[in-house]
């Protein structure tokens, strides 16, 4: 069911994001430089490992991990976080924890687009991505 998923995705709209990142603690500057950036996301999955790429002219970024294994990564804005990915009802959903926080990242595939959407507290952000040919 992760092959729905592989490919290179191009984003296409972001919606929230910046109140994300405030909501998360990013200070004002980086806030500005990742919300105007529209980066581009390549998913591979090479047995059982998936890879999730991040290219953008802010920061390139790549996380290798399996389903329902805990992982850690250091984030774009520079937090060492805990993770966990599993695949739930057609969608990846990642829990990101940190300093007694946690975000929730859910991916899922909506009208051939890419829907990933950012949950911290009450804010969530919206990022919308299309395959790339």
């Amino acid at each position: 069911m992760v092959e729905q998923f592989v490919g290179t995705w191009k984003m296409v709209s972001s919606e929230n994001f910046e109140e994300l990142l405030k909501e998360i603690g990013v200070g004002f500057a980086i806030r500005q430089m990742a919300s105007r950036t529209k980066p581009s996301l390549t998913v591979t999955v090479d047995q059982g490992t998936i890879c999730l790429k991040m290219l953008s002219s802010f920061k390139t970024t790549e996380v290798k991990f399996r389903l329902n294994q805990p992982f850690n990564e250091t984030t774009p804005d520079g937090r060492d976080t805990t993770n966990i990915v599993s695949l739930e009802n057609g969608k990846l959903l990642q829990i990101q924890s940190w300093d007694s926080k946690e975000t929730t990242i859910e991916r899922e595939i909506v009208d051939g687009k890419l829907v990933t959407k950012c949950k911290m507290g009450n804010v969530v952000a919206v990022r919308t991505y299309q395959r790339e040919a």
